[in-house]
């Protein structure tokens, strides 16, 4: 039986409502895999491949290069088996006639994010799907939930996902007693007290991926599983030339340099990133914060704690991720790990420490296929 599949305009992350077509890397004609890479687009925020959710040939390209369409535009037409050129007509007639730009139903499918105070601190979340064992996903130093944008919604196909911004980060209160993981980790057990969650997978990316090994440290029967990307607390190693340079850089000049070191693909460092960082930044009590992360977490350019213990000898399994380039904390930090139950290692050529944005598909899969095992 033949389909034919409308390839649309995706959502990534909670304020986008358009994306430019930077370029089509399939031609009419050309067969499509699902996760394939179809067309480049660029939104206000970051520019990424729009991954088809389905195979079959491609046969129409509706969306032109350079044109912007909001979120649910339809960008192009997939066919799974046989389809007159009438029949495509019809489907093509029927989506422009029914669609509507900004209309609720496509613009605000997204994540909804809140905010909850929890022991005197102001926290945002989002929350997404539903079923199963919970993900939560924590960001790393400087980060936020956003850093999730080309995950959560894979993630969330039938199972519970919350992100959530750490104090000093992103929309939660910005003030830190004394920075250090105790802290951090204290604020995630509450956010999952909060969420009646008794126990999650937790996905810690970089200093997240600490916070995370001492969520399990500190309350182990908490901890589902553990899944690490780019993960600090697994080796003294860090970029301490980044961290400073990414807290002291007040201006686009100043911090550009620091924010390509994350990526593989120095054009993603666009100046919307670069604008959002630095307005991020100068919000009051940023600065102190960050600083205060830096001495106490990643001190003279030297990570402060190891974790090693908690992957060895704990009872969780676990999964490290990383980017064979990732300049930030060297992926050698992954070898050598042996655990009581299981630890899997995945190294992506080529890929540096934003991993999980940059091969966003190969790292949702790989996630997915793991919590499916436990």
């Amino acid at each position: 039986m033949s389909q034919i599949h409308t390839l649309t305009m995706p959502k990534w992350g909670l304020s986008m409502t358009e994306g430019r077509v930077d370029a089509w890397l399939k031609e009419v004609g050309q067969a499509i895999a699902k996760g394939d890479e179809v067309l480049d687009v660029e939104t206000d925020k970051i520019s990424s491949s729009v991954e088809a959710p389905f195979s079959g040939v491609l046969r129409r390209q509706i969306a032109r290069q350079d044109e912007t369409l909001a979120v649910g535009a339809l960008l192009g037409i997939v066919v799974d088996g046989e389809a007159s050129e009438v029949e495509i007509d019809a489907v093509v007639e029927q989506f422009h006639a029914t669609f509507v730009p900004g209309d609720d139903a496509e613009v605000d499918r997204g994540p909804k994010p809140q905010k909850v105070e929890l022991d005197g601190r102001l926290i945002r979340y989002f929350e997404r799907g539903e079923g199963g064992v919970p993900l939560v996903l924590v960001h790393g130093f400087g980060g936020d939930l956003n850093n999730w944008m080309f995950n959560h919604e894979a993630l969330a196909a039938g199972r519970r996902v919350v992100a959530m911004d750490l104090p000093g980060h992103g929309e939660s209160t910005k003030q830190l007693e004394r920075g250090d993981l105790d802290e951090l980790s204290g604020v995630v057990l509450a956010l999952l007290d909060h969420l009646d969650i008794p126990a999650a997978h937790l996905v810690g990316h970089s200093m997240g991926g600490a916070v995370s090994l001492n969520v399990a440290r500190l309350e182990p029967q908490r901890v589902r599983s553990l899944i690490l990307i780019g993960s600090a607390g697994l080796g003294e190693d860090i970029n301490g030339d980044y961290l400073e340079g990414f807290v002291e850089a007040a201006n686009r000049n100043a911090l550009k340099p620091q924010l390509v070191k994350l990526f593989s693909n120095p054009e993603l460092v666009n100046r919307q990133m670069l604008e959002d960082m630095l307005k991020y930044k100068r919000l009051e009590g940023v600065g102190a914060a960050l600083r205060l992360l830096v001495s106490g977490v990643f001190k003279e350019g030297s990570q402060q704690f190891d974790l090693r213990g908690v992957v060895q000898d704990g009872q969780q399994p676990v999964l490290l991720i990383w980017g064979s380039d990732d300049a930030i904390i060297p992926a050698n930090h992954s070898a050598g790990l042996k655990a009581q139950v299981e630890v899997e290692v995945e190294v992506l050529p080529g890929q540096a420490h934003m991993v999980q944005m940059e091969a966003a598909e190969h790292v949702n899969r790989l996630i997915l296929d793991f919590v499916q095992q436990h």
